[in-house]
């Protein structure tokens, strides 16, 4: 067994990895954006603009696209699979890509789509957000007024706190950040698997070169 093989196994699990990684992160978002909690309520609210069944397609396709290669794996000398697989890997990384890019958008406006999200948000919802941040209302307690609560149980209080945009906005950011930092790493993941499979494609290219100048001289092997 070649080293480019062994390196292409390696490339391939790791690549697989990141499918399965990417259909379970979405299955327990899409579970978690339905029933918000005090300490999930931000991200909850976060992924409600985030396109999850997006991710979950994205992750079957990369499941695809490794499992083309199975039949690559039991034909010591096939390149027809690699090939299919090197142009769905292309396919898997722009999409992964325009994910990532999406979710850096956001962070360029992200206080100015949280001033939106917060103001359709119900009272409920708010009154989590400030217990979650210890703040009262967003911009202050008077814009908009806070949602009466134990964080914000009165005027006086209330006043005394910092508005919820501080908090709620660095939290977007490390969160949308995280997000698409993990894209544009399973990107560099597929870009190497590209050219593990390219490699391999070259290594059996030079196998079946070399066989056949062989059978024209009679020998086998």
């Amino acid at each position: 067994m070649s080293g480019t093989f062994i390196t292409f196994l390696i490339a391939q699990a790791v690549f697989i990895s990141t499918s399965i990684l990417m259909i379970v992160a979405s299955v327990i978002w899409m579970k978690e954006r339905e029933n918000p909690t005090l300490e999930s309520i931000p991200r909850t609210l976060l992924l409600k603009q985030f396109p999850l069944t997006a991710t979950l397609a994205n992750g079957v396709l990369v499941i695809i696209t490794g499992l083309v290669a199975v039949p690559a794996l039991l034909a010591p000398t096939s390149r027809t699979f690699l090939k299919a697989q090197i142009w769905l890997l292309i396919v898997c990384g722009i999409f992964t890509l325009v994910l990532g890019l999406n979710e850096w958008f956001q962070t360029l406006r992200t206080r100015a789509n949280l001033n939106t999200l917060w103001g359709q948000q119900t009272v409920a919802v708010q009154s989590l957000l400030q217990q979650r941040f210890d703040c009262c209302g967003y911009l202050n307690s008077t814009s908009p007024r806070y949602a009466t609560d134990t964080t914000c149980p009165n005027d006086l209080i209330a006043a005394t706190k910092l508005g919820c945009v501080g908090p709620f906005s660095s939290y977007a950011e490390g969160w949308l950040s995280l997000v698409f930092t993990m894209a544009f790493g399973l990107v560099g993941i597929d870009f190497i698997v590209i050219l593990c499979a390219a490699m391999l494609v070259k290594v059996r290219g030079e196998m079946i070169r070399y066989m056949r100048i062989d059978s024209k001289n009679g020998m086998k092997g």
